[in-house]
């Protein structure tokens, strides 16, 4: 995805997608485009994965504005309160988390790119997902960047 400021504003009148519909359905899908009509309100068409991804961004910053609305406790209690898989992390990677989230949804806000915040969400949710399962107590064995590791059959 392109940053928001670098996407062409696309307008389109409502014969263009009746005279042009593989143009514009192709321009949707790197963005949205605005309809106009004469007879009615102008439209946007938009890709699902776009509207999915504002959807997602709507919900979670309902959720980060619920987190701020509460006073009782560190951003990291308050945050696992809307997010109970929180509690699977560690009290450091708990603070860690709250803060990237908080991060990631400013990011995603000023840039109208909800994937930067969806994606921490959930890389977050999936590493708490590992150590719940057992994978963060692991002894790792680390490779050496110069040794060639066979591919699996």
């Amino acid at each position: 995805m392109a940053i928001a400021a670098d996407l062409p504003m696309a307008t389109r009148r409502s014969s263009d997608l009746s005279k042009h519909s593989a143009e514009v359905f192709a321009e949707a899908e790197d963005h949205p485009v605005t309809v106009t009509r004469r007879d009615g309100e102008a439209l946007v068409l938009m890709s699902q994965r776009e509207a999915e991804g504002r959807s997602h961004l709507l919900s979670f910053a309902a959720q980060l504005i619920t987190v701020t609305l509460d006073d009782s406790g560190s951003l990291a209690e308050r945050m696992a309160k809307a997010f109970p898989w929180m509690l699977a992390l560690s009290p450091v990677d708990r603070e860690t988390c709250a803060q990237d989230l908080v991060d990631a949804a400013r990011a995603s806000f000023s840039t109208e790119q909800p994937h930067l915040a969806i994606a921490e969400l959930t890389s977050w949710k999936e590493t708490a997902r590992a150590v719940a399962a057992g994978l963060g107590s692991a002894d790792l064995e680390w490779l050496d960047e110069d040794e060639t590791v066979e591919r699996p059959e």
